[in-house]
């Protein structure tokens, strides 16, 4: 293995360990009922993952829009993954946007219990690739 294939192979490690982090911050919020910061949390466990996916195929962003656009191109436009997780991904990029920047945007229990679920179905989807 050459150092750059062991240094991509680790910065998708820290890719997937961050994923998993945000997974289990997003329980922990759940859990105390602070609904944004689930949604948060989840958007962010999904844009690592998503992440390190690309990052398997040589593939690196700096903004949230290219790794966005880049999922929906080689991932979800190619039939890798059902395009459902394409707008789970694109409802929780505006999700998180609306949580953290309008004002006077909640989520409910409801909502951020489907979502969390969902996000952890993602995950192990993601993983296969």
């Amino acid at each position: 293995m050459s150092s750059e294939e062991h240094q991509r192979k680790t910065v998708m490690e820290y890719w997937w360990e961050k994923a998993d982090s945000c997974i289990f911050s997003a329980k922990r919020e759940f859990d105390a009922g602070e609904y944004s910061f689930v949604i948060n949390r989840l958007y962010y466990a999904l844009y690592y993952a998503v992440s390190a996916v690309l990052l398997a195929r040589n593939l690196s962003f700096r903004k949230h829009s290219g790794v966005r656009s880049a999922f929906h191109r080689e991932i979800v436009k190619t039939g890798l993954i059902d395009p459902k997780w394409g707008l789970l991904y694109d409802q929780l990029f505006e999700d998180r946007h609306e949580g953290d920047y309008v004002a006077l945007v909640e989520f409910d229990r409801m909502y951020a219990e489907t979502k969390l679920k969902q996000c952890i179905e993602f995950l192990e989807v993601l993983r296969r690739l």
